[in-house]
């Protein structure tokens, strides 16, 4: 059996074969799979994949005006970032369960209502203070503070109480939730030494690698952390992030040998980029959504009959097969798909100029509409934007379309202006996803869908441990968000990152792109 995970390890490392095939086949022949992932980290870095060196990476989402603290981050750039020097609690494994991180385990009462995790020994921040679990008490207490705008403020929300005791840190909720743990691998949720209270924006953590040079909105330097305790993660010596927002800049950057990966290649390049020489395209199916949102608390936006009428005089079909070019699906004006294991199938809204146009014509509304969008909201948002105009046109409405600099999106467009273009990259669970953005309280209500009833539902599904009950609030939720909400969601859109053949390792993973933006960590130079 062992020469048999020897050849399967080889086309690991040879990127023939992804992890996730790997432990299938491991699983075939009997193996455990604690067992296959030991044999992987030693066998797979037997078999020239090497040790040190530096992997560079080119993505998209920084800016000038970003944070380096982590409860601000709202972007690809400084999730990756956070992922170099920091760690949750507990993280997403590539099948979408969860891994042990800075807990080393965890429990909980039969009612799922009180919950203990048990704290890693022998863990040091990267300015030699040992981690314990009062860091981990003072984290979740900043995050969660009445003041707080953390991202990860709606997911903390119906915590009854924190404490550390010993090396355990001890949540007890106002109810019953099995899904805590999953909300606490939110990318926002990185420990910090007291917290992060004394210096929030110092990236010190207890990651793989060190923090050299911070260039917002340009790049960043990390040298490997020598005293990480974890030794299936950080194989480079150095990574070098380069923030390229301008699509073809960042996959010229990949084909011209600047960088060894780039994160979201634009769907409409993709077929042409995987027949580069030496470069391999990777796009998996995901909860990730190229959206338009409005604020329904601010006109014209807080008329129903308006958001009606806008949400029926958007073609998906055509945005998916225009846009995505197939790497998709389409959307139904809710965040989630199928990709969440409690999904119901909805009547799917489809394209229709007459209900359009009597939705309009019943908000009373005169004049054209201003919609805002920029290249850095999601690829071929432009473009996009524009078909919207044009099958907008046809129902009656005008759309004027101002197109934004790159540069500022997120902090001066995305959640301030009341429609522009937008994208979510998903969350673990569909508690996770409308404690983040559609809970009234939630920081990120980037719609200003505040509904009473949404609310006490969401709180009551975390409660209810019947799956079939459990799944029917959740229809119902989506249901309200669908037709009362915000939201237009004309499609799902693939992850779709590219990496060259001087790094290995590739592995089809939940979460976010680039292998829930632990690429440049999991993977290795290969010479």
């Amino acid at each position: 059996m062992s020469n048999e995970l020897i050849y399967l390890s080889k086309q690991v490392a040879k990127q023939r074969l992804d992890r996730r095939s790997f432990l299938g086949r491991a699983g075939a022949l009997g193996f455990t799979a604690a067992t296959a992932n030991t044999f992987l980290s030693s066998a797979v870095m037997a078999q020239g994949a090497v040790k040190g060196g530096t992997i560079r990476v080119a993505i998209e989402g920084g800016s000038s005006s970003d944070s380096l603290d982590p409860a601000l981050v709202t972007n690809s750039t400084g999730t990756m970032v956070n992922r170099l020097w920091g760690e949750p609690l507990v993280e997403l494994d590539d099948e979408g369960g969860l891994e042990m991180r800075l807990a080393s385990e965890m429990s909980a009462t039969p009612d799922a209502q009180t919950w203990t995790f048990v704290i890693r020994d022998g863990v040091t921040f990267s300015n030699g203070k040992s981690l314990t679990a009062d860091d981990v008490l003072a984290t979740m207490e900043r995050h969660a503070g009445e003041e707080s705008k953390s991202g990860a403020l709606g997911i903390l929300s119906g915590i009854k109480s924190m404490r550390a005791e010993g090396n355990a840190f001890i949540v007890e909720l106002d109810g019953p939730n099995a899904d805590l743990p999953f909300l606490l691998s939110d990318y926002h949720l990185m420990i910090q030494p007291n917290g992060g209270k004394d210096d929030p924006s110092a990236m010190i953590g207890t990651g793989p690698y060190v923090i050299k040079s911070a260039e917002l909105g340009v790049r960043f330097v990390a040298e490997k952390n020598p005293n990480y305790w974890n030794p299936d993660l950080g194989h480079a010596s150095n990574i070098e992030i380069t923030v390229i927002n301008d699509d073809t800049a960042r996959v010229a950057a990949l084909q011209s040998g600047q960088v060894d990966m780039c994160s979201r290649v634009p769907p409409k390049v993709a077929s042409l980029v995987g027949r580069m020489s030496g470069v391999e395209v990777h796009s998996v199916p995901s909860a990730g959504h190229y959206v338009f949102i409005m604020h329904a608390n601010t006109a014209p936006f807080d008329n129903k009959d308006l958001r009606l009428a806008l949400k029926y005089a958007i073609n998906r079909e055509e945005m998916v097969d225009k846009i995505l070019f197939g790497n998709g699906s389409q959307g139904n004006d809710s965040p989630i798909n199928a990709s969440y294991p409690l999904f119901s199938e909805a009547e799917q809204r489809s394209y229709d100029p007459d209900k359009a146009a009597f939705h309009f014509k019943a908000s009373g509304h005169d004049g054209s509409i201003l919609l805002r969008t920029s290249d850095n909201s999601f690829p071929g948002a432009p473009d996009a934007s524009q078909l919207f105009q044009q099958s907008a046109k046809a129902a009656g409405i005008t759309l004027d379309i101002k197109r934004e600099p790159s540069d500022g999106y997120w902090s001066e467009v995305w959640n301030k202006q009341p429609f522009c273009t937008s994208y979510w990259s998903g969350r673990a669970t569909q508690d996770a996803m409308y404690s983040t953005a559609y809970l009234s309280s939630a920081d990120w209500n980037d719609t200003r869908f505040f509904n009473e009833q949404f609310d006490q539902l969401l709180f009551a599904a975390r409660a209810e441990l019947d799956t079939a009950k459990r799944t029917q609030m959740y229809a119902d939720m989506g249901t309200m968000v669908r037709d009362d909400g915000g939201l237009i969601c004309p499609m799902f859109n693939n992850f779709i990152d590219a990496t060259s053949d001087r790094v290995a390792g590739w592995a089809t993973s939940k979460g976010f792109g680039m292998m829930n933006m632990y690429a440049p960590i999991r993977m290795w130079a290969t010479g």
